[in-house]
């Protein structure tokens, strides 16, 4: 790769409310990164009110996961559009193992993957879903899917660790505080990446 800046995988991992989209919109927008919320995609499908759509709006009202084969052909598309010295910034996929074995799978070697982890207490959580008012966010669709995130999404933070691609942010604190401590974990990633191997 020489001295070009390469590309990099950001996948951003935590609990419903920690504030994943706030960031990746943030840096998305200040530093012209591509930002996939595979929430967003979930939402457009089910307002789309096809089929697939209303298969969609039912788990998310139960506060369940999409499918994995489903939510991995819904992506695929879109990792195959991304160009080799851009950056991804991946909010809500993967969700499991097995997505997140698709994922480096699909990218094989063409783009690191790093992992950023957002953490903050539950009852922090709780209260900005709350504030939210989507229509998923009542009170008992909050608790189902904090524990269908612990069940099935915090092992994927083992998995990056054991990778050694994984990085811990508090996200219990200003959102520019937060912003700050993401941007470096990115640049160092892209710094990685651009090194000649």
């Amino acid at each position: 790769m020489g001295a070009e800046e390469g590309g990099v995988i950001v996948v951003l991992l935590g609990p419903p409310g920690v504030g994943k989209g706030t960031q990746a919109g943030v840096a998305a927008d200040s530093h012209g990164w591509k930002h996939l919320s595979t929430g967003e995609m979930l939402r457009e499908e089910a307002a789309s009110g096809s089929e697939l759509g209303r298969e969609v709006q039912e788990i998310m009202d139960r506060g369940d996961l999409v499918p994995d084969a489903l939510m991995v052909e819904m992506v695929a598309g879109r990792l195959a559009e991304i160009g080799p010295d851009e950056v991804l910034l991946l909010d809500g996929f993967p969700r499991t193992e097995a997505q997140a074995e698709a994922l480096a799978e699909r990218v094989g070697g063409s783009h690191p993957l790093v992992a950023v982890y957002f953490t903050a207490p539950e009852s922090v959580l709780t209260q900005r879903l709350l504030g939210r008012g989507r229509s998923d966010d009542t009170p008992e669709a909050i608790r189902h899917r904090l524990e269908v995130y612990r069940r099935s999404t915090r092992p994927l933070v083992d998995w990056f660790r054991a990778r050694g691609v994984l990085h811990e942010i508090s996200a219990d604190r200003p959102v520019e505080e937060i912003q700050r401590d993401f941007l470096h974990v990115v640049q160092d990633a892209l710094a990685d990446a651009s090194r000649p191997s």
